[in-house]
């Protein structure tokens, strides 16, 4: 959708402007935009239906955005205008800061502006303090600098229970003023599978394993792909969906073999045919602030075999069968297991079918919307 771009003033002077940080939508996607852009839609709507606090009924709504975005959000409510010339840190910093001065202003994706007074930032995880071998040292002095900046001039806020208490001890904050607006898998409900790209990866229905995400230190890759090699089955391969960078590749993957398949970048609606056909969705992550990609799988009925990292074990509770990230016979014979089993049980179905229910973008957006009306105004 293209952006509608509002070169009025953006509210009456008589109410509240509430601004929203827009550089996600010129971001990648990844989780962390995905959930920025689902909590944006999940308040537009909320505004168009009137089911929000009373207090926040006079508030004037707007997306601010870099100049270089082109696409947009399907919103009714929440205005879009594009504002500055800067990019990247520096329009945060600089630009957004100074058009979102006169009121309150929402940050979902790990940044905004350190000097606004009256605002809130999602920091999605602390991996930045508690794993600093995943990153160079710039982008760690950055983002450490930044967050320890936002965690004394903004409040901060988390996606899992996980994350409020590794935030909390990090950036020295009480854990009790943190609030939690989790993820949600619903972005994928309305999602027609592409089953047409199963022929295209050369794929049998359930005959093959599932990565999803971003080739980063964290994905711990290495693991997933030394267990599917052990297995030695290479009718049932490794599927690994995401960008592909050989120099990640080369420090997180080793040397390809017959048993994993590159699918590199695909649709939504290949994504969702490839949960639907496969043995088991493997997540090896050594740390995670939340983990969407399992409840997506569980939306496919796609049984999960995850690691015993905090959060994810968080959010898939009782659904998932779990191994240590760091032991590859520990997942191999998790593989080995789901493929005796064969397809998924009702009583597995239900467990997942129960931990979906637990997460929903409208009841994130809708929390974060009561938090914002409990708030005094600047």
């Amino acid at each position: 959708m293209t952006i509608q771009t509002s070169k009025s003033s953006p509210a009456n002077s008589s109410n509240q402007t509430i601004s929203i940080n827009g550089r996600f939508l010129s971001q990648a996607l990844t989780g962390v935009q995905r959930y920025a852009a689902e909590i944006v839609k999940a308040i537009d709507r909320a505004l168009v239906s009137g089911r929000f606090p009373a207090r926040l009924h006079d508030c004037e709504w707007q997306l601010l955005v870099p100049p270089d975005v082109r696409e947009g959000l399907p919103l009714e409510k929440i205005k879009v205008r594009k504002v500055g010339r800067l990019n990247g840190h520096a329009w945060d910093q600089v630009d957004l800061a100074r058009a979102a001065a006169s009121g309150r202003l929402i940050s979902l994706a790990n940044s905004g502006p350190v000097l606004h007074r009256d605002q809130i930032v999602v920091i999605h995880d602390a991996q930045v303090f508690r794993r600093p071998d995943f990153f160079g040292w710039r982008y760690r002095t950055v983002h450490r600098a930044m967050d320890r900046m936002l965690a004394r001039s903004a409040t901060i806020a988390t996606v899992s229970n996980f994350s409020r208490q590794e935030l909390a001890d990090v950036l020295k904050l009480p854990a009790s003023q943190i609030p939690v607006l989790p993820n949600s898998a619903e972005h994928f409900a309305n999602t027609v599978p592409d089953p047409d790209i199963l022929g295209r990866l050369g794929l049998s229905s359930h005959s093959y394993f599932l990565f999803i995400g971003s080739m980063t230190k964290n994905k711990n890759l290495t693991v997933a792909t030394r267990a599917i090699q052990s297995l030695d089955r290479p009718d049932v391969p490794l599927v690994i969906v995401g960008g592909q960078n050989s120099s990640v590749f080369q420090d997180n993957l080793g040397k390809a073999t017959p048993s994993l398949i590159m699918a590199g970048r695909l649709t939504d609606n290949e994504v969702a045919a490839l949960y639907a056909h496969a043995s088991a969705f493997v997540f090896p992550s050594l740390y995670e602030g939340f983990g969407v990609p399992p409840l997506e799988a569980m939306l496919f009925g796609c049984p999960v075999i995850a690691s015993t990292a905090d959060a994810v074990k968080e959010t898939c509770g009782d659904a998932a069968a779990y191994f240590d990230a760091n032991d590859a016979d520990a997942l191999r014979q998790c593989m080995q297991a789901r493929l005796a089993a064969g397809a998924i049980s009702e009583i597995e179905r239900e467990r997942q079918k129960n931990r979906l229910a637990l997460y929903s973008w409208q009841r994130s957006a809708d929390s974060l919307l009561q938090f914002l009306a409990q708030q005094r105004f600047n």
